[in-house]
Parts: structure tokens; sequence; C-alpha cells
């Protein structure tokens, strides 16, 4: 199933310039004086999977057939992958060689739109739009996917009407007049007020889960940030222009109990002048094998598609949270960088697939940290004992000696690599352990770890509430397998579930001379 508004957008893209309505001064190229994260964007091409001359592998390229993607053309620049090791010895390798130092382009960014709008104002009504330069017009969304539960309406509206947005989207022509059709509609005042922050460091480990978990911070929309450590007095206050590292973490949904989890990954980018954040590379770690209800699609994004794409945006179905380290160096960014890069393109070829319990989005970014020499404590399995006892109960209540296998994994696995709130707690508090913000961390350092202890200049906490819209609203996601149970109901066939297609990986792009995933 592809995204209704795909071949809109490509076919935008495409037209020959005289065809396209004339582009106000505002409206500029997606990849015009933008970052992607580390990189400059504008050594990309602006393209589609169906791309003939790109760097990128045909595996990547053949998940975004019908989507706008920025690509290297240069196979120098390119991130690759082994093809004799597997992901994680690969990256273990490659960390050890110089090139971990060197910043290569990801196969693929999921561009998602053309083009890029910046400061606009949206009409209350909804029916046109103001550039920063006082251009007005026209403007509409990108239509609802057909699977996507819910949509943006009337509240949504009202909430990007009150302040400014950046917008991706494609420009194009109705009744001889320009119409600026929004794909992505990212709050302005996202940017975290590194002049302004509260000072409020975490005393002990649980204060990080009851940050997570408390919800009054904020409500429908509104985002707040805090300041938990910094090096030295005033740190904070100098950290436009810095690269960063940020683990985040998204919450539960409203209407999809498998969603109870959340999700979980890292971003790295710089944190602008005014301490937006918007063109973060977020590395996106999702299930390939399926078609997403959303239009999701694994892959390095920029943070403003990510979260607020209004199909596939996290903030458009649940809260999310991240902890970011502000970097004076940013050595250990582009080491997570370029290592997710190789992982994602043996995730693309299919040397291994997702897999909710032993590699979800959790389990494949903690497995890189981890990788690169970055020893987050590991967590343990939830219970051997309960995983045998429930292999036995689910099979035979559900009739499904694959279900039973499902709740046997995921009691088995170790739960930073389980669940995305797990994870988000372990890696923040052992990286305020490791720069001496909280007590607890003897004994010798890792290289990795020794840089980031040298390198980060302030941690800092925010929080952003999800966007109104249809959607019912998500809230914070488990910490447990226990939790997980009873927040869901006792009859499985009860449970909100939305069917996906599935997607067959084509037997001809397998080129890989490794063994085929175990969860394959």
């Amino acid at each position: 199933m592809k995204s209704v508004f795909a071949f809109t957008v490509v076919a935008s893209l495409l037209l020959p310039p005289s065809s396209r309505a004339e582009a106000p001064v505002a409206v500029r190229s997606a990849l015009q004086n933008e970052r992607i994260g580390l990189l400059d964007a504008g050594k990309l091409k602006l393209t589609t999977g169906k791309c003939t001359d790109c760097a990128s592998s045909p595996q990547s390229l053949w998940f975004f057939q019908d989507q706008v993607i920025a690509a290297p053309t240069d196979p120098a620049t390119a991130a690759g992958a082994s093809a004799t090791l597997e992901r994680r010895a690969d990256v273990r390798a490659w960390a050890q060689t110089p090139a971990a130092a060197q910043l290569a382009y990801p196969a693929v960014t999921w561009i998602a739109a053309p083009q890029v709008m910046d400061s606009a104002a949206i009409a209350a009504d909804g029916q046109h739009v103001t550039s920063a330069s006082g251009e007005a017009i026209g403007f509409a969304l990108v239509p609802k996917i057909s699977t996507n539960l819910s949509y943006a309406n009337a509240a949504t509206t009202t909430y990007l009407h009150q302040r400014k947005v950046r917008l991706r989207g494609t420009l194009q022509e109705s009744g001889g007049k320009p119409i600026f059709v929004a794909r992505t509609t990212w709050p302005e005042d996202y940017a975290i007020d590194t002049q302004h922050l509260a000072f409020k460091p975490l005393q002990q480990r649980g204060d990080l889960k009851a940050y997570v978990q408390d919800p009054s911070t904020v409500k429908d929309g509104a985002v707040s940030s805090r300041l938990v450590w910094e090096r030295s007095p005033g740190a904070a206050k100098k950290a436009a222009g810095k690269p960063v590292l940020a683990i985040v973490l998204n919450g539960a949904q409203g209407d999809d109990d498998e969603s109870l989890a959340g999700h979980f990954g890292i971003a790295t980018g710089y944190l602008g002048q005014h301490g937006e954040w918007a063109d973060w590379a977020m590395n996106n770690v999702y299930s390939l094998d399926s078609y997403s209800e959303k239009g999701i699609v694994a892959a390095t994004v920029p943070m403003d598609n990510y979260l607020t794409d209004l199909n596939s945006g996290q903030q458009f179905y649940r809260p999310s949270y991240m902890l970011v380290a502000v970097l004076k160096n940013g050595r250990t960014a582009v080491a997570y960088q370029g290592a997710i890069q190789r992982t994602l393109n043996h995730f693309y070829r299919h040397d291994f697939v997702y897999d909710q319990a032993a590699d979800n989005c959790a389990g494949v970014s903690i497995d890189v940290l981890r990788d690169l020499g970055w020893r987050i404590p590991e967590q343990g399995p939830t219970s051997r004992v309960k995983a045998v006892a429930a292999y036995a109960y689910v099979a035979a209540t559900q009739h499904s000696l694959k279900s039973g296998r499902a709740m046997y994994a995921n009691l088995n696995e170790e739960k930073t690599r389980l669940l995305p709130a797990v994870a988000f707690e372990a890696a923040g508090w052992d990286l305020l352990q490791l720069v001496g913000a909280a007590p607890g961390k003897d004994g010798p350092l890792t290289a990795y770890e020794q840089e980031l202890k040298d390198d980060v200049d302030a941690v800092v906490l925010v929080k952003i509430a999800q966007i109104p819209s249809s959607r019912a609203w998500g809230s914070a996601p488990v910490f447990s397998f226990d939790e997980y149970m009873q927040r869901t109901p006792s009859k499985h066939a009860d449970w909100k579930i939305v069917p996906v297609a599935p997607r067959p990986f084509p037997a001809s792009l397998r080129q890989s001379s490794l063994p085929a995933s175990p969860h394959d």
C-alpha cells in the first residue's frame, strides 16, 4: 500500500520548471541552505527511489520508489557496509578505523517533500499561508493516508495558527495561482531556549522515569526544556552552533495497544543559533517488511519530518522526550551517525530484519552505542521463568505457537533492548554518571566513554506534548512488561490493533554473502 499523496509530490518534483507554479521568494528547495544533522545537505541530490545515477544501494532505493529522498551521487561520499561481517561485528571493526572519524552521507535520507518554507503563518481558516516576507499564497494539507486512523482537524489548524511554523511540502498551482501543499508542519517555538533554561538537576535515577511519566509538564503541543547539568556555569548559554547527541523517546499511542512501549532512537546535529533543531538527523529504525499504516519507512530523516509529518509524525499521535547532550567536540556524534548508517545499510539489504523482541528500535539503536564502546548497563530479562510459563499459556489460549514464541521472546529479552523507556532511562542515567552529574561510575572507561566524558558541555531534558488532532491522546510509554499487560485488555481479542499489509522483499535484491537473519 503506497501513500496516496506520494505521487502528487513526486510528480511536482519532476515537472519541468515552466510547468510549475512560479515559486514565491520564501519557498526554497528542501536541500538549499539546509543540513541533515551533521552534514551539508547541499551536496546531495533531491530525487526519488527510482534514481539511476545515485550512489545509494539498490536495496535502499527500493523502499522509496515513490518518495522524495536526498541521495549521494559520489560513491566516495556514501556510507558503506561490510558484505562479509554481520552488522554488529561490522560496526565494531569499522569503529577502530580512521573512517569512523570521517562522516559519510546516508544511502538515503527521507526528505518526503521537495520544498521548505520557514517562519510561515497559517491563516485561522487554514486556506492560505503568509511567508516571513509577507507573501500570501494558497495553503492545503496533503491527504490522509487511507490506513491512518486519524488526521489533522480544526484543533490542529487552531494550534498551528497560534505560532510560526516551518513547512515541508510542494508548491503546486490551482486556478493559475500558487498553492503550498504542506506535508510537515514544524512549530518554530519547539526551539530550545538555552538563554533561559531553568536549572533542575536529577537527584536520583528514578527522577528520569518520573520526568517521563509526569503528565502535568506540558499540554496540547507545548514544549518544556530544562537544564540538568553543565560543565561550568553558563556553558549551556554558549550551546548555539555546537554538535549534539540526543536520546529520543516517543510515548504510547492512545489508540493502539501494540504501541504502548513507545519508540526510541538517536539523533545527531547542531543546535541552531536560536535553539533550532528541526534539521537534526533522526535515525528511525522501523519494520521494513510491512507497510506502516501511517506511511513510516525506516530511514535517516530530518527531525521535522520525524516528529511533524502530518501522517507519520510522532507528535501527531503521542508525546516525546529527549535527553540532549551538547558537545564541544562532535566526534561521538559523528561515530554514532556513521555506525547507524552502516547498520541501516545492512537493514535495507535484509542481512537482519526488524523483530519486536530481538531487533526492535531500542535494541538496534542501543546495540550501535554498545558496539562503539558505550557500555550502557544491561537490565536483564523480565523473567526467564515467566517466559516458559507464558509460552505454554499463550500458545494454548490463543491456539498459536507463533504467539507463544513471541511472548517467550519478549519476556526473555534484555530489557534495554526490548523497551524504549528502559533504554532511555538506562542510557540517560549512565550519561549523567559519565559526566559526573550523578555518582556511581567507577573503574576504567572505554575510549568512547572517555570521549563522552570529556566532550559533553551540557545536558538538557526536553518534553514535547502531542499536537491536537482527531487522534486519541497518547501517554507515557511503559517501563516494564508487567505495566504493559496492566494497560491492555485482559483478553487479547479486545486489544486495539491496526492491521498492516506485508511488504515482501524481492529475492533479486538479496546480494549479501551473509546468511539470512534467523528472524527472516
